[in-house]
């Protein structure tokens, strides 16, 4: 099963025509999570027909404006379409007043359920995947997430069709046991595989620190703001200043953390229509480098 990705927002703090504010949606199973919620996101989930009732988690990196002033009005929408989950929404330590200033703040239509939390390390668990946060450094408190699917027993469905074996047995197989059917022993090891763990991590403001290579360690699938351009007119500067990361940085991460695929994201405004100088940056240290675009979607 692939799990898809779409970059509902790929821009920096100013929006141009083709790239919208920050927010990024996974998709797992039932799970719809979206990762921020930048100015214009319930739009983008309109132009790609995506209902957004079918959101079960938000995951909030930090509270400047670019990444969460969509919050308000996709709540509001959410409202007035009788959304009937228990919202689950996590912020940095320290910053939940913020979340419950939004919905004391701003007059809504209608009500929903929903449960702020706090997070750092691992805040979430099931039988499926992970959630994990780490602390990055922002001006302002700032975390970055990963999602993590946990290794699984798949049945070799072909071989089991061939053999008739049907009902509870099955669930044996999955668990790594033998099995007794129609009088013979059947090893569990001949009708199942493993699926490898899948990792994807998404890092967005922060300079660089430590947790950036504890959290994207193995990972399928990094995905990294890039907000500027180390080879470009004071680049490497700007980042250090505003505490952000250029491509050549988002690319060392990867490498060094051993991810398979780097997605850059988060692209200032000053390098509208220079994407292309962009990834030659980054592919120079690490070749399996791609540039998000708004309404994109990939699979992990």
């Amino acid at each position: 099963m692939k799990i898809p990705i779409i970059f509902l927002g790929t821009g920096q703090a100013i929006p141009t025509a083709k790239r919208n504010h920050t927010a990024i949606l996974l998709s797992y199973k039932d799970e719809n999570i979206l990762v921020d919620c930048g100015e214009g996101t319930q739009r983008q989930f309109r132009k790609l027909k995506i209902n957004p009732c079918k959101l079960t988690r938000i995951l909030i990196t930090h509270w400047h404006g670019d990444h969460v002033l969509g919050l308000p009005g996709l709540l509001q929408t959410l409202a007035l379409n009788n959304y009937s989950r228990i919202l689950n929404i996590y912020v940095p330590k320290g910053t939940r007043q913020y979340m419950d200033l939004i919905f004391k703040l701003f007059v809504f239509q209608g009500k929903i359920k929903y449960k702020i939390e706090e997070v750092e390390g691992s805040f979430f668990e099931n039988s499926d995947f992970i959630l994990e946060a780490k602390s990055m450094q922002h001006n302002t408190p700032c975390l970055a997430y990963s999602f993590t699917e946990k290794e699984k027993i798949r049945i070799k469905k072909d071989k089991l069709e061939k053999l008739k074996i049907k009902g509870k047995i099955i669930s044996e197989l999955q668990k790594g046991n033998d099995i007794i059917f129609n009088g013979k022993k059947i090893k569990a090891k001949d009708l199942t595989y493993k699926q490898e763990a899948r990792k994807i991590t998404i890092i967005l403001d922060t300079a660089v620190n430590e947790n950036m290579l504890k959290l994207a360690e193995n990972s399928d699938l990094l995905i990294c703001e890039s907000t500027f351009m180390e080879n470009s007119e004071n680049g490497k500067e700007l980042a250090k200043e505003y505490k952000h990361l250029t491509a050549s940085q988002a690319a060392q991460t990867a490498k060094k953390s051993k991810s398979k695929k780097l997605i850059l994201t988060h692209l200032s405004q000053r390098y509208d229509n220079k994407e292309k100088i962009i990834l030659k940056e980054a592919r120079k240290i690490f070749k399996n480098s791609e540039i998000a675009e708004d309404l994109q979607k990939i699979e992990v």
